[in-house]
């Protein structure tokens, strides 16, 4: 028997008290998801059903106005849109708690279950040459469903306020190396959302040695204790890192000895952010194999990207044009030089072009960067500073509000930038690329992205990067949809804006 093999038999349900069987003679019962849970899946059926109702009673009043012999067929569907709503919800798998709390699956869920009914409905009618009311049905189902969505979306920001002042967040055990369980307590610290707190570790050795010091997480022993580790500190999950102390025969039998309690077991993939639609489980000749697909960066959904892109920035010139006057005039009339500011920047393939943006600063600014370089906040190759003498009063606010960056629409709109996108970088930052950060040029930059809706300037710079490299490999339409939408609450809430 193998060193591995026999770590795995300590795992298996033949272990001694103490080992991952002691979740259940510990006493640990499952009782069921907690108090929280219940209450957000509760919340989000009862507006569900609501959703239902009020998608039927706006079609009925716009499409009839009264109750008479040709519409009384139509009220009947004030009772029945709840429930058909409800089961068609269900059957998109919306209730579902992989989807819920944290992402944007549940939204697509409620989309997708939108759109069959729609497409079931049509059918229904055209093969049973039913007299059904186009306007009443393409009314009520997007109505139901603007309104479910609006409804999870108040339910999401009710748990993402619980879980900043520390409440309805799970109980974590991380199962790793000490340098990956350090890693993945700062990346969790960052933010609050995922809701997942971190309470105590099982390692290789018996202690801390090296990162895991600087953190307050308590080490319970080794992976052949993670049982003790999960009933001692109540947890309800684990999240096992990529170690090969855990092969997949240990795997296995710590899953089944954690379903026992309905401990959520979590193994995080060594592809770092890499997953999603790119990532399929194939079997093998009875092996599970993980199929990494390509990023998709050309095709008919980059052409799309263009598309909106192109059109997004035409509106937003249109809408914006009044603001963007103002600006003008108030940076003219406070400080000497231009309004707009011009600068080259390096977009897409690594090819240069010229960036505006309102002029923040005084005209000097260039030169005055060296007398300031010693007093750089920043971790990285970008120079930032929160109270940077440069900026003009009016630049403080342009800033603040992200308003010095609406003159790219011009960019985005001859094709040099994308709306959503990496961090447009400038040829000096360019030049002190590491070899994976060249990632970030295979695409167009963006107005905004990940990292303008994750913390802005307050990001360290390997985070920055970090997201730039997510977003190149996942892109979509709807994540960019969801950016534009984060975006806006940034700016409404600048928070790293300087």
């Amino acid at each position: 028997m193998t060193a591995t093999e026999a770590r795995g038999d300590l795992l298996a349900a033949s272990g001694p008290p103490g080992h991952v069987y002691s979740i259940n003679q510990q006493g640990r019962k499952y009782s069921g998801p907690p108090a929280w849970q219940r209450k957000y899946f509760t919340g989000i059926v009862g507006c569900d059903i609501a959703a239902g109702f009020f998608g039927a009673a706006v079609a009925f009043s716009a499409r009839f106005g009264n109750l008479n012999d040709h519409s009384q067929v139509y009220a009947l569907a004030l009772i029945a849109m709840p429930a058909v709503w409800i089961a068609v919800l269900g059957l998109s798998r919306a209730f579902e708690s992989r989807y819920l709390f944290v992402g944007t699956e549940e939204y697509q869920r409620v989309v997708h279950a939108a759109v069959a009914l729609t497409a079931v409905v049509a059918l229904a009618s055209y093969g049973l040459e039913l007299p059904t009311s186009r306007v009443f049905v393409l009314i009520a189902i997007p109505t139901a469903a603007f309104t479910s969505i609006a409804a999870r979306f108040a339910w999401r920001k009710w748990l993402h306020r619980m879980r900043r002042q520390g409440r309805c967040m799970k109980r974590v055990v991380l199962v790793g190396h000490e340098s990956s369980v350090a890693a993945l307590i700062v990346q969790l610290r960052r933010e609050h959302y995922h809701g997942l707190n971190v309470v105590a570790a099982c390692l290789p050795t018996e202690r801390a040695q090296g990162a895991l010091l600087e953190f307050d997480t308590r080490v319970r022993g080794t992976f052949d204790r993670i049982g003790e580790a999960v009933a001692a500190e109540r947890a309800d999950t684990v999240i096992v890192l990529s170690c090969p102390e855990i092969d997949g025969r240990a795997l296995r039998r710590l899953a089944w000895n954690l379903e026992r309690s309905e401990v959520d077991l979590i193994v995080a993939s060594a592809l770092v952010d890499v997953a999603g639609d790119r990532t399929t489980v194939r079997p093998v000749d009875g092996l599970p194999m993980l199929h990494l697909d390509h990023a998709n960066l050309t095709g008919v959904r980059r052409w799309a990207k263009g598309t909106v892109d192109k059109i997004g920035a035409a509106f937003g010139l249109l809408m914006l044009s009044p603001l963007l006057l103002g600006a003008a005039f108030l940076i003219r009339c406070t400080s000497p030089g231009p309004a707009v500011f011009k600068q080259e920047r390096i977009g897409k393939d690594g090819q240069p072009f010229t960036i505006w943006k309102f002029r923040t600063m005084y005209t000097d600014a260039e030169r005055r960067l060296s007398h300031l370089a010693h007093l750089n906040e920043s971790d990285g190759v970008l120079f930032k500073m929160k109270d940077d003498p440069r900026i003009t009063p009016v630049g403080k606010y342009l800033r603040r509000f992200s308003i010095d960056e609406f003159p790219q629409l011009v960019n985005v709109l001859r094709g040099d930038m994308s709306l959503v996108g990496p961090r447009p970088p400038l040829a000096t930052e360019v030049a002190a690329y590491e070899a994976d950060m060249r990632r970030r040029l295979v695409v167009k930059p963006g107005m905004t992205g990940l990292w303008q809706v994750s913390g802005r300037s307050d990001l360290p710079w390997e985070e920055a990067v970090r997201l730039d490299l997510r977003y190149v490999e996942h892109w979509t339409l709807s994540l960019d949809f969801v950016i534009l939408l984060r975006t806006v609450t940034a700016i409404l809430r600048p928070h790293g804006a300087y």
